[in-house]
């Protein structure tokens, strides 16, 4: 999906995040030929300067689009029932790459007429919002709905622009007025009309490709070069000084093309100026044609200056800009020509220069000489190599890959770089994505010897890209799935586990593999802490939150594997109370082995029942078991609420926490715009720690010598506010920091290996062995993102000086009957 890009003095909207998860469902497939580029409903109008109202068509396709026997339809925003949808019948053709000009009412304002429209109706659209269709009938719609309007074959197209509330594709255009329209410049169809429009200056065009009031199409190109470089365009900051601005005549060579996904060609100038802060190259963006031009084309490129934002242009979105030419003119002077040498990255030692807490840098002077991402913005556009890339991030879906340019930076011992403070950003890392070229499926720590070869662009999810030419001969580094080894007589085994939204609407292959992991990978744990259980039937939102189904699938793939019968406890939240994924109920849970360790249940617990600490002999014991910690604490609104269990283990009592706190979902992107980032998640993590560091005081203050394990996805580091809370005062240790700094790890994010799941025992908890199992988050095929752990614990008697002699006594059997030296 791309957004609009931005347009120089306009106001664009776009959807936030959290809109489009609301949206309503879209109303036509993606068109990939005839579609409406503009609705401009003020015409005629007072303020206004054209006198009609106007629909225009466009054509992305290679082909003609007939027309004959289709309409152009309108329905006004807050359509009731008594509404009709009003009719413009069409006829001829729309061209290839052309487009189609349908006028509408007059009215008595306005000074500029139309160009001779292709198609006339008569309907007095309004100013301020609306609903226009195309459809391939003349017979007027009778949908009311969006649901509706899904449901007819014949909606080709569907806009609802300004205050549409009833009828639209995802979310309405921005607000229209007498001087403004909704027009979809880069002829992107994703079925969301905030999206794909953008609110500016209405600009009526013909099939003759006449403008208004009587403009004729735009000349040819003139042979000759214009007064324009691309470093004129590209400018010494992150935003383009010529932004909006029409250019002719700019030469340079085409380097590379791209024919699927975001079309276009990059191409560079080759006598580049003295300034290290210009780039040398750009990106022109063909919408939905294929690029006519080939790599050594000298060429003379006319078109208008934007700047594309991945994400979308709304102010919350971190996302830098990638500087481009759009509505492009080419003109091939030769071809066959040399193609400049492509410079080697040499990324200096700093990130990114900062504003302050959470401004923007865009206007800031770059500095390429000293921030990395700036030396890649002063490139952007450009032919650009690195040598012997070691891979940091696995291949993903999308064939993306992050490498490092940088190998010495914070190496893991398996080849990934790990992550370990906010000041330590690993500015080495790069993403590089298919262009051309189709980088190999790597795993982290495989090698691209020689040289790799690409232009640098600016994309979501991981910031500055190359766009891969030529990739370097593919060496695995050879990383293998870990074992942890096997539980000991007198250890308790504690894991936990991201399963990833599972339920039985997965294939049985995912089971098995999770299943796998838990007895083969994990050695069949005692107790597994489980995140991501979604309900009986998955992401369908019907109001079902009840997941037996999901344990009973998931222990008798565990059991078929070989492994324990585990039973399972959890409790069900509230129907989409919980977060995650809409209508997938997702919540913690406990699997325990019965023949190594019991479960104490105590009736009671339920979504909305506190878990409390009480003394039974003189000892800390639940008041409900299981049970859920502080839920109605604002803390965990729209988020997993913890589950406390009280277990068994020859004799001593251990308490254990499952959790998943809130994701990182909506803060500042790191290679954003925004510096420095403002991690705003990190405010609820950091109440969510307050609230679960206050049970685990609860149960210290009746029984100091507890036994007390803390495990899940925390969503957050080891050096974060939230982890510094729980482990305050000494009470509960971290175990990921009890690790040497490089093995740090259960996740890989953007060619970070960094970690967001976390075990924390008590401390008074001192025999202990603790693994991170490598198995997932390194590779490129995953049964999950996350990396498990386990912690093989000798739980306290209650009493330091007792716990000498039975874990004396203890050794001695273990040694005496071979299990250990």
């Amino acid at each position: 999906m791309r957004p609009t890009p931005l347009r120089a003095g306009i106001a664009a909207t776009a959807a936030t995040a959290a809109s489009l998860a609301l949206a309503v469902p879209a109303v036509a497939a993606p068109s990939t030929d005839a579609l409406i580029a503009e609705v401009y409903g003020g015409g005629g109008n007072s303020g206004a300067t054209l006198t009609q109202d106007f629909v225009e068509l466009a054509n992305r396709g290679s082909a003609p689009v007939a027309v004959d026997g289709w309409s152009v339809q309108y329905l006004p925003a807050s359509a009731s029932a008594a509404s009709q949808w009003q009719v413009t019948p069409l006829s001829g053709a729309i061209a290839s790459g052309g487009r189609f000009l349908v006028a509408q009412a007059k009215g008595s304002g306005g000074t500029v007429e139309l160009p001779a429209p292709d198609a006339t109706g008569s309907i007095a659209m309004a100013g301020s919002g609306g609903t226009v269709a195309l459809v391939t009938a003349t017979t007027p719609l009778t949908c009311k709905t969006a649901a509706d309007c899904a449901a007819d074959e014949r909606v080709r197209d569907l806009v609802g622009y300004g205050s549409a509330t009833v009828v639209r594709e995802g979310t309405a255009t921005g607000n229209l007025s007498s001087t403004t329209s909704a027009a979809r410049p880069q002829l992107a169809d994703t079925d969301d009309n905030a999206a794909d429009f953008t609110v500016g200056a209405p600009t009526p065009v013909n099939a003759k490709g006449e403008g208004a009031g009587g403009q004729e199409p735009d000349p040819e190109p003139d042979p000759e070069p214009g007064d324009k470089r691309i470093r004129d365009i590209q400018g010494t900051t992150r935003v383009s000084p010529l932004l909006g601005q029409k250019v002719t005549g700019v030469p340079g060579v085409v380097t590379a093309t791209r024919a699927t996904g975001d079309r276009g060609f990059w191409f560079q100038d080759t006598a580049p100026d003295t300034d290290p802060r210009t780039s040398e190259g750009l990106f022109v963006y063909t919408a939905g044609l294929a690029p006519t031009v080939q790599p050594g084309d000298s060429v003379l490129v006319s078109g208008t200056v934007a700047e594309y934002r991945p994400g979308g242009s709304a102010a919350s979105n971190s996302n830098q800009t990638l500087t481009e030419l759009t509505s492009a003119t080419v003109t091939v002077l030769s071809s066959g020509n040399p193609l400049p040498e492509p410079e080697v990255i040499a990324l200096p030692d700093g990130y990114l220069p900062t504003a302050g807490s959470g401004g923007d840098i865009e206007g800031l002077p770059l500095d390429p000489a000293t921030y990395a991402l700036d030396w890649l913005e002063s490139r952007e556009g450009m032919a650009v190599r690195a040598d012997d890339l070691r891979v940091v991030g696995p291949t993903n879906g999308y064939g993306e890959t992050f490498v490092t340019t940088k190998p010495a930076q914070n190496p893991t011992p398996r080849g990934g770089t790990v992550y370990l403070g906010y000041d330590q950003p690993n500015n080495g890392r790069i993403k590089v994505k298919p262009g051309s070229a189709t980088p190999p499926k790597s795993n982290v720590g495989d090698v691209w010897r020689g040289a790799t070869v690409g232009n640098i662009e600016y994309t979501d999810f991981g910031g500055y890209t190359l766009a891969a030419k030529s990739v370097g001969e593919h060496v695995p580094g050879g990383i293998a799935p870990e074992k942890t080894d096997a539980t000991r007589q007198f250890e308790l085994s504690v894991a936990t586990y991201n399963v990833e939204n599972l339920s039985p609407a997965d294939q049985q292959a995912k089971f098995d593999r999770l299943a796998s992991a838990v007895v083969t990978n994990l050695a069949g744990p005692d107790v597994v802490v489980l995140e991501e259980i979604q309900d009986n039937n998955g992401a369908t939102d019907d109001g079902t939150v009840a997941a037996d189904q999901t344990y009973a699938r998931f222990t008798a793939a565990i059991a078929a594997a070989g492994g324990p019968r585990y039973q399972w406890r959890q409790i069900d939240p509230r129907n989409k109370a919980d977060g995650g994924e809409p209508g997938g109920n997702i919540r913690v849970a406990f699997l325990f082995n019965p023949a190594r360790v019991s479960f104490v249940d105590r009736p009671g617990g339920d979504a909305t029942t506190p878990v409390s600490v009480v003394k039974r002999g003189g000892r800390a014991a639940l008041s409900v078991s299981p049970g859920r910690v502080d839920p109605a604490n604002p803390a965990w609104e729209n988020s997993r609420k913890p589950l406390a269990g009280e277990f068994t283990f020859r004799g001593r009592t251990v308490f254990v926490v499952a959790n998943h706190f809130n994701s990182k979902g909506g803060d500042q992107a790191m290679h954003g715009r925004y510096q420095a980032p403002v991690r705003g998640s990190e405010v609820q993590r950091g109440q969510q720690a307050a609230a679960l560091k206050a049970f685990v005081d609860q149960v210290k203050s009746v029984d100091r010598g507890a036994n007390v394990v803390l495990a899940g996805d925390i969503n957050d580091y080891q050096f974060s506010p939230a982890l510094g809370t729980l482990t305050s005062g000494g009470t509960i240790v971290d175990l990921i920091s009890t690790l040497p700094p490089n093995e740090r790890y259960s996740y890989v994010h953007e060619g970070n290996s960094q970690t967001l799941d976390h075990i924390l025992i008590s401390s008074n908890m001192t025999r202990y062995r603790y693994d991170v199992v490598h198995i997932n988050a390194e590779f490129a095929d995953q049964a999950s993102d996350h990396d498990p752990q386990v912690v093989k614990v000798r739980p306290s008697t209650g009493n330091p000086h007792l716990d000498k002699t039975v874990f004396a006594m203890e050794d001695l059997l273990e040694c005496l009957r071979g299990l250990r030296p």
